[in-house]
């Protein structure tokens, strides 16, 4: 039974809680704030918002300005959210040391987020973005405040078996969910629980929908029980380097048989997916791992040349005779990423582009707060800053690196390389066939296509691939293509025209001919035969007969034969 004090402090304290679409973020109240004046205007999504420790909240507003101010172009040159001012300027939250490889700046077609990871207490305060034109800045007033919360166990009734999960901004109706000894014990719907518990025993509570956000483990009976404490919730490294991955535990038994990272997802693909794998002799860490004890209770794993196939949670388990550490409660997140080179804005003009660069990561790595930039593969000296200006040839290659990481940077930005054009189907063009042309070029940033055709004002189509389904005598001529991106532009020029044995006149003329040039052996070969059984026929002609004579000649009547020979001509006469 919940005393009724308690349950008075519970109704008190309590406020109303919404999950963000990201499951990080904890909102107290969503009431837009906009300030405006004459053109100039902050929208924040929400004036107040509450998150929890170690969670990733996002801020965001939108804001509008006038086009025109002091009868001049108003264009923005810069956007950035500050909390306070230094020396009577605003500060960029970007360059604020305890901000470093936490937050990040999003802003993008007037849309404006400030993301902040692995909150603590010290962010709470009251968030502004400030716009900076040509002519003039605004910021918007009042802000957002953030309030970040941290869940804590505490026992409410002395010696008693209760226990309460207390947060500053504690949430009305919702569930939370009790851990004991790293194990997952309990769900209920009360910040209150009724444990039997002895002094080895420790306990740690979260949110609903929050696990991955707990309490810290405590001991409810003395100082010394079964409890590991992660020294980071969530880490992000560069791909390439190294990271240390920490975490302080304590047995209520002196004598600790093993001890090891492992991850989670890496043990269910063993034989025996009960039992965890430590990550020292597993084959995808082979010669990249080390296991530091530098103190007592203090346990790292050091991991180098970092892949991209190393973004993982990590736990921790230690076993003794008789107890084991539960694998319920998170570990530490480990984020590997890479650097990215984002155009900002740029401006183009004939022959070379001015333009704002940022060096940009998915996460920031932690301490890193100086950068190197690249033009050609040589360092530009005059800037350490995550944001460089500067005018760019359309053949400069622009990359960025962390200061003490050169041998890791970013992929290189760049305006088009010049665009290369296929036609197909590559043979010569038939009248009244479909042609596509295809025009490509090398895209960082990516680019954008549009298609000309010689002393036409306006375009033929855009996109990377054109097609004329029924091509005539009249589109023959010349077209080009051309390639662009923020950093510039490309273009190549090509002449597509209908093919000389392309006309239906012609063909029929050339399947004629053909047929012809068909017959022509045909008649030579008869020509040839029947000359040869001529010349055989006159051979034969003059060639002498023999005649056999018998040994004593035979002499007939003449008069008979002649006789024989009236008849045979009597007989032809008749025929």
């Amino acid at each position: 039974m919940v005393p009724p004090s308690l349950l008075s402090e519970r109704r008190g304290a309590a406020m109303s809680l919404t999950a963000a679409a990201s499951g990080l973020v904890v909102f107290l109240l969503s009431v837009s704030a906009v300030q405006g004046q004459r053109g100039w205007g902050v929208n924040y999504t929400s004036t107040k918002i509450c998150a929890v420790k170690g969670s990733t909240v996002e801020i965001r507003c939108s804001y509008t300005y006038p086009s025109t101010w002091k009868g001049r172009v108003n264009t923005v040159q810069k956007t950035f959210w500050f909390t306070k001012k230094k020396d009577g300027e605003f500060v960029d939250l970007t360059t604020v040391s305890k901000y470093a490889g936490r937050v990040e700046d999003l802003c993008e077609n007037n849309i404006c987020t400030l993301r902040i990871r692995n909150l603590t207490e010290s962010d709470s305060v009251e968030y502004h973005l400030r716009i900076i034109t040509n002519q003039d800045a605004h910021w918007g007033f009042p802000g957002t405040t953030l309030s970040v919360t941290d869940l804590q166990v505490e026992n409410r009734s002395g010696l008693s078996t209760l226990l309460q999960c207390l947060s500053r901004c504690s949430p009305g109706q919702t569930s939370y969910i009790w851990f004991k000894n790293g194990q997952e014990v309990k769900e209920d719907t009360s910040s209150y629980a009724d444990f039997r518990y002895d002094s080895a025993d420790s306990y740690s509570c979260a949110l609903k929908g929050y696990e991955d956000f707990p309490s810290p483990s405590v001991c409810v009976r003395g100082q010394t029980c079964n409890r590991v404490i992660y020294t980071e919730r969530s880490i992000c490294a560069l791909k390439g380097s190294s990271v240390d991955i920490s975490c302080t535990y304590s047995s209520f038994e002196d004598d600790v048989k093993s001890k090891f990272w492992f991850r989670p997802e890496r043990s269910h693909q063993r034989q025996n997916p009960s039992q965890p794998e430590d990550l020292s002799e597993d084959s995808q860490y082979a010669g990249r791992v080390q296991i530091l004890e530098t103190e007592r209770g203090r346990f790292t794993l050091r991991t180098s040349d970092l892949r991209d196939s190393d973004s993982a949670q990590y736990l921790f388990k230690f076993k003794t005779p008789s107890f084991e550490w539960g694998s319920d409660l998170p570990g530490t997140t480990l984020t590997v990423t890479a650097l990215q080179v984002q155009v900002i804005r740029a401006k183009v003009y004939n022959y070379s582009t001015e333009a704002e660069l940022k060096c940009h990561s998915s996460c920031s790595p932690a301490g890193s707060l100086n950068y190197v930039w690249f033009k050609n593969g040589e360092k530009i000296t005059s800037t350490n800053t995550s944001s460089y200006e500067g005018w760019f040839q359309p053949r400069d290659n622009i990359s960025c690196a962390l200061k003490g990481h050169e041998d890791f940077p970013s992929p290189a930005v760049y305006a088009p390389k010049l665009p290369s054009v296929s036609v197909s189907p590559s043979a010569e063009i038939e009248e009244g066939s479909s042609v596509t042309l295809t025009c490509s070029s090398d895209a960082n940033p990516a680019a954008s296509y549009t298609w000309y055709k010689e002393d036409e004002d306006s375009p033929k189509a855009s996109g990377q691939i054109f097609t004329i389904t029924d091509f005539r005598a009249e589109h023959s001529g010349s077209y080009s293509c051309g390639a662009q991106n923020k950093l510039g532009r490309s273009n190549s020029t090509f002449h597509l025209s209908v093919g000389t044995g392309s006309s239906p006149m012609i063909v029929n003329i050339i399947r004629t001919t053909l047929g012809v040039l068909m017959l022509v052996p045909v008649f030579l070969l008869s020509l040839w035969t029947r000359k040869k059984k001529a010349l055989r026929s006159t051979t034969e002609a003059h060639e002498p007969e023999e005649i056999e004579l018998d040994s004593i000649p035979e002499y007939q009547n003449d008069s008979h034969t002649a006789a024989q020979r009236e008849d045979r001509e009597e007989q032809e006469d008749l025929v």
